[in-house]
C-alpha cells in the first residue's frame, strides 16, 4: 500500500503540473471569450543573481530618460525596445534570506530557503487569479542542464498557490508538447497522448474508489492525490474542445524535442511553447525559471563550458560568460516581444496588454544578502506601467512593493502582499504600491 501511494503521489503530482496548483482549480474561460480586456504577465527568473552593472547604462546614477543612454553589451539586444523598457534598482529583499536562492520567497516575497515549503501563495499565482481567465491559468517552464531536465522533467522551488503548495515547473518539451497539444497532433505524439490519457482516467477512477478504505487523515491525503488527476483530465477534454483554434498556434515538433544537442535546444523549444500558451489565449501567466531557482543550470549551446554553482561565484560585469547568458536572456524576452507583437488584440497588439518581469530568484548576486534587487520591466500592461526609464530607489522598499503594484495593476486592492503589519514595520518604509512604477 505504501508503494502504491508514493506512487500515486508522484503521478499526481506531476499530473497536476497541468495545472499550477492542482488543488485550487479555477473557474476556466477561454480569453478569446473575455468581455475584459485580456492581460497577462511574463516572469523570467534567472538564477544566480542579476547584477545591476549588467543592465544599468553607464554613468546613470539617478531615475531619468533612457531616450539618449546606451545599453550595457549584456542586455543590448533590448535597445530597439527601450520605450518599453523600466529598469529598477534599489528594491530589496533582506527579509527573504536569499544567500544561494530566495526559492519561493523570490516570488512570494517572504523567507525561503532550500528544501523548505512555500509558505505563501506567490505573485505569479496570485496574478493569475486575478486577471481575465483562461484555460490553464498559470503556466511554469524551467530550464537546466540536459541531465538535470530529463532526470526531474517536473521540479518545484519558484511558484506556489499556497502555504505548502508548491507549483511544478515543466522541463521536458516533450511532455509539455504532449499536454497542450497532444489532442491535436498526428503519429507517435497523439499515440502517447492516447495512452496517457487512458491511463490517467483509469487511476482516477481506481484511486477515488480505494481511497475509501483508508483511515480518515489519510483519506484526506488521498483525496488530494485524486483531484490531481481530476484537474489533469479536465483539462485534457477542455483543450481538446479549442482543437482548432489551438492548430494556429502549436508549434512544429523537430529533432530538438526528441534529439537535443546541448541543454539550448530544449530552452528554445520550451520558450517557443510557453509562447503558444500565451499567443493562443491558454494562459495568462507565465514563468520561466532559468536555473530552474536552483544553484544549478547550463548553456553549452552558447559555448558556455562551466555551469552550476560556479557560475554565482564569478563577478557578471564584463564578464565574457554572463555576457553571452545575459544576452541570451535578452534574446528570448525579444522573442517573447516580437511574437505577442505579431497578434492583433483590440487596438493594437497582445504587447500593449503584456508586462515582462525580469529579475533573479536571488537579488544581485550568489550569496547575497538580498540588500539590491535589480528588476527589469518589458511593456506596460495596457499603460499601467511606466516605460523608457531608469528608476533608482533608495533599498528601503521590499520587492513585495513592486508584487503590491502588480496586483493594483490587475485590479486588486491591496497595500501590502505576503507583509503583515510586523514585517513591514522592520522591512517597508511605506505602504502601498512603488508610485514610481505606475502611472
Amino acid at each position: 500500500m505504501l508503494n502504491r501511494r508514493r506512487m500515486l503521489q508522484s503521478i499526481a503530482a506531476s499530473s497536476s503540473a497541468a495545472f499550477g496548483a492542482s488543488l485550487d482549480p479555477q473557474p476556466v474561460v477561454a480569453a478569446p471569450n473575455q468581455n475584459a480586456t485580456p492581460k497577462r504577465i511574463v516572469f523570467f527568473m534567472q538564477n544566480q543573481g542579476f547584477d545591476p552593472k549588467t543592465c544599468i547604462p553607464e554613468g546613470m546614477t539617478n531615475s531619468g530618460s533612457l531616450a539618449s543612454a546606451k545599453l550595457p553589451e549584456p542586455i543590448r539586444a533590448l535597445e530597439p525596445y527601450k520605450e518599453r523598457l523600466h529598469i529598477i534598482n534599489g528594491l530589496h529583499g533582506l527579509h527573504t534570506s536569499p544567500s544561494h536562492s530566495a526559492f519561493f520567497g523570490a516570488l512570494g516575497g517572504y523567507r525561503g530557503s532550500d528544501g523548505v515549503p512555500p509558505s505563501a501563495s506567490t505573485i505569479d499565482y496570485e496574478l493569475s487569479k486575478a486577471l481575465p481567465q483562461t484555460l490553464l491559468p498559470h503556466l511554469c517552464i524551467g530550464m537546466d542542464s540536459i541531465e538535470n531536465m530529463k532526470t526531474k522533467p517536473t521540479i518545484a522551488t519558484l511558484s506556489a498557490s499556497g502555504a505548502g503548495q508548491p507549483i511544478f515547473m515543466h522541463s521536458n518539451p516533450n511532455h509539455l508538447y504532449q499536454m497542450l497539444y497532444g489532442g491535436i497532433s498526428t503519429g507517435n505524439i497523439r499515440l502517447q497522448h492516447e495512452a496517457r490519457s487512458s491511463v490517467m482516467s483509469q487511476i482516477e477512477t481506481l484511486a477515488a474508489m480505494k481511497g475509501r478504505s483508508l483511515p480518515a487523515p489519510d483519506q484526506q491525503r488521498y483525496d488530494q492525490y485524486v483531484q490531481g488527476f481530476k484537474d489533469v483530465n479536465g483539462l485534457r477534454d477542455r483543450l481538446d474542445t479549442v482543437s482548432d483554434h489551438l492548430r494556429k498556434f502549436a508549434p512544429t515538433v523537430d529533432q530538438r524535442y526528441t534529439n537535443p544537442e546541448f541543454e539550448t535546444d530544449w530552452h528554445d523549444v520550451l520558450l517557443d511553447l510557453g509562447i503558444s500558451a500565451l499567443t493562443s489565449g491558454v494562459t495568462n501567466t507565465l514563468t520561466i525559471g532559468s536555473g530552474r531557482g536552483e544553484i544549478f543550470g547550463a548553456w553549452k549551446g552558447l559555448g558556455v563550458e562551466q555551469q552550476g554553482h560556479n557560475l554565482g561565484h564569478m563577478d557578471q560585469p564584463d564578464n565574457p560568460i554572463w555576457i553571452k547568458i545575459r544576452q541570451y536572456n535578452s534574446r528570448m524576452l525579444v522573442r517573447i516581444m516580437q511574437a505577442l507583437e505579431s497578434v492583433p488584440e483590440g487596438s493594437g497588439t497582445m504587447m500593449d496588454n503584456t508586462l515582462i518581469v525580469y529579475t533573479s530568484n536571488n537579488a544581485d548576486k550568489q550569496h547575497t544578502a538580498g540588500a539590491n534587487w535589480p528588476v527589469m520591466l518589458l511593456g506596460n500592461l495596457d499603460g499601467a506601467f511606466k516605460t523608457g526609464c531608469f528608476t533608482q530607489l533608495d533599498g528601503k522598499r521590499p520587492i513585495n512593493a513592486l508584487y503590491t503594484s502588480l496586483l493594483r495593476a490587475a485590479g486588486q486592492n491591496c497595500d501590502r502582499f505576503n507583509m503583515d503589519d510586523k514585517m513591514a514595520k522592520k522591512f517597508d518604509v511605506s505602504t502601498g504600491p512603488l508610485k514610481e512604477v505606475l502611472v
